[in-house]
């Protein structure tokens, strides 16, 4: 088969398969990258803002936490013997009628008191028990008293 020059010649498909790469697969690939491109920021700030979220959670956990600690803080404040005993420790003051004494240590300083009023937070809080039911816990104990174990006849020196 002989090919004459004015022809116009078409492909084969031998020839077709050669050519892999066609406009509409170059099309294909480069929307497929913008899209890979787009999504991938579009992930990256999503993770940044997750992390700055956490990080926000963790200074919001801190504040309360600093709050609470405050308003303990306050709350000591307003006890009438905390304020005494800072003053008495702190500025050394004394009540009228007393007498102030300041121990000096050999090294010519103060020794200072170990003195101190605990967290009221801290105190657990007595729970009164009504009387009749002291009374009735005393009568059930009369009535089934524990058992007690025999005591001893012989003793027995121990082996050193």
């Amino acid at each position: 088969m002989s090919r004459s020059p004015g022809r116009q010649q078409t492909p084969t498909a031998a020839e077709r398969r050669k050519t892999r790469l066609t406009s509409r697969s170059a099309v294909v690939f480069l929307v497929m990258a913008v899209l890979l491109i787009s999504y991938a920021s579009s992930m990256r700030a999503y993770l940044n803002q997750r992390a700055h979220i956490a990080d926000t959670r963790a200074r919001i956990a801190a504040a309360k936490a600093n709050i609470a600690t405050l308003q303990r803080e306050k709350t000591r404040w307003t006890d009438a013997a905390f304020v005494e005993a800072q003053a008495r420790g702190r500025l050394g003051w004394v009540l009228p009628g007393e007498v102030a004494y300041q121990v000096i240590g050999r090294d010519g300083k103060p020794v200072g008191s170990s003195d101190s009023l605990g967290d009221p937070g801290a105190v657990v809080p007595l729970i009164h028990t009504p009387v009749w039911t002291t009374l009735y816990d005393s009568m059930r104990a009369a009535d089934h008293p524990p058992k007690v174990s025999e005591p001893a006849t012989k003793i027995t020196p121990k082996k050193p």
